[in-house]
């Protein structure tokens, strides 16, 4: 009997592979694959297994983490796994793991490489000194990581695509735009609003570059006009990533009667029903997921006119487009969508029609399989 390919997945948390990454492995596995699964392990651990999946944990790849010795490690603990497991294709997700993972594959002589960038992360849409300092290097190291000579990139957006070329990260040949991580649109499915004031939601990790701060602010210019609607944010804090907004004022805004504050929720398709209006003031995005959900649930879009976010929510067809970083102009399109039910359901409609027809789970994962196919041809 042929040996089935080995897929070995590496990404930091356990919890990110599960939302953004399990559908994939399961269609690799149902398509013959071997799956594994390398990440730090928290509470997911169970629910990777139970898919058939081998589960790799790691101790040293760590989001947050600028130690030198710790970064080594990192390296060299992929290495050591890629050594013993042998995987056929590695495929890294996300900064660190791209650049550890693709230095390491190097190293190991793993045959194939699929590297996918979800946005170009703090390091290339942050204006702090820091960023601006870590930029040259990090671009540095993202050429050093994937110059192996069987492999492809995988971005989200044309924008991205765009800096990757002109930064001369790798070459043409070797990029490939793929809409995110799909959607299950069985799932998300379009439901009446429910009565009462419209609820104009925010759903993402609680960090300043998801536009947090703007959000609370438009929403109190909105309140100060006389617009009836409730501001509600949902999702914990990062404490890993540096733009992490403390809990302490999340609990403030939200005693202040700013804004609600739901947390954690899992129950996204739940959570979107509750919502009339979805929004996503993000200062840059890869292709977000919570707006391809929100659009799916037949929800109308605001969102900030970044890449990534102008994928899905396209002005006046899908939702409305906003200056990033304005709350001004956030505050405008609030109000827009919370005195215009019709608008809404306009908006709403053909939002889950641009779903259906570009941004399935299913579309998303043939695309994938086929560049696994490619490579292990070459």
């Amino acid at each position: 009997m042929p040996t089935k390919p080995r897929l070995l997945f590496v990404i930091t948390e356990d919890w990110y592979f599960v939302s953004h990454r399990l559908d994939l492995a399961r269609a690799a596995r149902d398509a013959g694959f071997q799956v594994g699964i390398a990440t730090r392990v928290g509470a997911c651990a169970d629910r990777i297994t139970a898919e058939g999946l081998e589960l790799f944990p790691l101790r040293y790849m760590r989001r947050s983490s600028r130690n030198p010795w710790i970064e080594l490690r990192a390296v060299h603990e992929l290495s050591a796994l890629y050594k013993r497991w042998r995987p056929d294709i590695a495929h890294h997700v996300a900064a660190k793991p791209v650049i550890y993972g693709g230095i390491a594959a190097q190293n190991a002589r793993v045959p194939a490489v699929v590297n996918a960038l979800a946005g170009l992360g703090f390091v290339f849409t942050s204006a702090s000194r820091e960023a601006r300092a870590l930029r040259p290097l990090v671009s540095r190291a993202y050429r050093i990581a994937m110059r192996h000579r069987r492999s492809r990139l995988i971005v989200q957006n044309t924008a991205d695509e765009e800096v990757v070329l002109q930064r001369g990260l790798i070459a043409p040949s070797a990029v490939t735009r793929v809409a995110g991580s799909g959607i299950d649109v069985s799932v998300f499915q379009p439901s009446a609003e429910t009565p009462g004031s419209p609820v104009i939601m925010l759903v993402a990790r609680m960090l300043r570059d998801k536009g947090i701060y703007e959000f609370v602010e438009a929403a109190r210019i909105a309140r100060a006009r006389g617009v009836s609607a409730r501001f509600v944010l949902v999702g914990d804090t990062d404490l890993e990533n540096p733009a992490a907004i403390a809990r302490d004022q999340l609990e403030r805004w939200s005693g202040q009667g700013d804004v609600e504050w739901w947390g954690y929720r899992a129950d996204m398709a739940e959570v979107l029903r509750s919502s009339h209006v979805v929004c996503l003031p993000s200062y840059r995005e890869g292709l977000p997921k919570v707006l391809l959900e929100a659009a799916a649930a037949g929800r109308p879009l605001i969102a900030s006119d970044v890449p990534g976010c102008r994928e899905i929510a396209i002005h006046n067809e899908t939702g409305l487009l906003v200056p990033p970083r304005n709350a001004t102009a956030l505050a405008d399109a609030m109000q827009t969508l919370a005195s215009d039910s019709l608008l809404r359901r306009r908006l709403g409609q053909r939002a889950r029609e641009l779903v259906c027809s570009q941004f399935t789970v299913e579309r998303v994962n043939a695309q994938t399989l086929q560049i696994y196919r490619e490579l292990l041809s070459e």
